[in-house]
């Protein structure tokens, strides 16, 4: 991963981008992004779906955030108990494992896989105190960075997925598109490729950093416990990884649980191929890792499945995570990939909303979507 860096560099960084044109470039991502999703519908003759993590699997499941102030020396807990991390208690949640791709395929095809998840913060109807949103969104992959670095990296691969033919379309790209494509695929493949485990035993990571109260990022891990259960993976059965967590969701005694950790940004002991940067370095370049030797991270919470509760396909597939919609001030995303990725997300989301009753689904509560259970 560090050679493929290396090699293509950073593109579309600190110093060549010009957030005057972002919102330009992010409006050219969502058009081209609503092509894809209508490409992938017709293609495999199927309503419009997701545009990434297609194919997946939903549960309910609880949030414990934990007492930071008992576990952690004074400084330290003030700096954690942020946003819900300052409310320890137990929160109803939803979660949805899938795979990234945006078609539909079999769980053996090499593919990045995914952890989505909400956690209710009402109670009666109504927020709890201190709570500015209903919910409080989460998404992660298996993964610790994403293979695009950025805005511009972005619509630079949708210029290139778009295309009928895509060795014309890439050589038909200005230079610096055709970098950025490449390293895209570069690290893409590497990422798609990992040994293909139960989702109940992967770890995950948000790929991307959020606020952490006034002053820290932070990006978040989920790690799973070391006694999650599960059997071995049958590559004759396309369905293996949903298959094997409805198995365990329905017949497992003790059900899986991870650990979730917030990690800093701390620009004093972070480094870049040797050098430091500036906040803004690490919060907009989406693709270059936190090393975790450099940026130390602390356990808030746990995520744990409840048994037998998987939802029926007709409810998840109204479900949708939006991370910037449903997150507290206190943990507001950052960066130009989180810019980009709200607006992708309503347009989406009003797409293939219509396909269930009409847009009434396109909405932001928590209580709207429990409704529909």
């Amino acid at each position: 991963m560090l050679f493929l860096t290396r090699m293509f560099g950073v593109t579309g960084g600190d110093a060549e981008r010009e957030f005057g044109a972002e919102s330009d470039c992010i409006e050219a991502i969502v058009e081209k992004v609503l092509m894809l999703q209508s490409k992938g519908a017709i293609q495999q003759r199927r309503p419009p779906g997701r545009v990434s993590h297609v194919k997946g699997t939903s549960a309910r499941a609880q949030f414990e955030v934990y007492d930071v102030k008992a576990q952690h020396g004074p400084r330290l807990a003030a700096r954690l108990a942020r946003g819900i991390f300052a409310a320890p208690g137990v929160y109803p949640a939803r979660v949805r494992f899938a795979n990234a791709d945006s078609k539909v395929n079999s769980d053996f095809k090499a593919d990045v896989r995914s952890l989505s998840f909400s956690v209710d913060l009402t109670r009666d109807g109504a927020a709890l105190p201190g709570a500015d949103v209903g919910r409080q969104d989460f998404t992660l992959q298996n993964t610790t960075t994403l293979p695009i670095n950025d805005a511009r990296a972005f619509l630079a691969m949708l210029n290139w997925q778009t295309v009928s033919n895509p060795v014309v379309g890439l050589w038909s790209l200005p230079f610096k598109d055709k970098l950025r494509v490449l390293r895209i695929l570069a690290l893409a493949q590497v990422q798609a490729h990992q040994k293909i485990k139960p989702y109940q035993q992967l770890h995950y990571g948000s790929n991307v950093p959020f606020r952490h109260g006034p002053i820290d990022a932070v990006k978040y891990l989920v790690i799973p416990h070391w006694k999650n259960r599960a059997h071995a993976l049958r590559r004759s059965n396309a369905n293996a990884l949903q298959d094997e967590l409805l198995r365990h969701l329905n017949e497992d005694e003790t059900m899986s649980s991870f650990e979730f950790a917030v990690q800093f940004l701390d620009t004093e002991t972070m480094t870049y191929w040797g050098k430091r940067q500036d906040a803004n370095f690490w919060m907009e370049n989406a693709s270059v890792e936190w090393k975790k030797a450099e940026a130390l991270y602390h356990t808030v919470a746990r995520l744990t499945l409840l048994p037998k509760s998987q939802f029926p396909q007709a409810v998840a597939d109204r479900m949708f995570f939006d991370v910037t919609a449903n997150a507290t001030r206190d943990s507001a995303p950052l960066g130009s990939m989180n810019r980009a990725r709200h607006q992708c997300e309503i347009a989406t989301r009003k797409s293939r909303m219509r396909t269930h009753s009409g847009d009434r689904y396109a909405v932001s509560s928590h209580a709207a979507i429990q409704q529909d259970s």
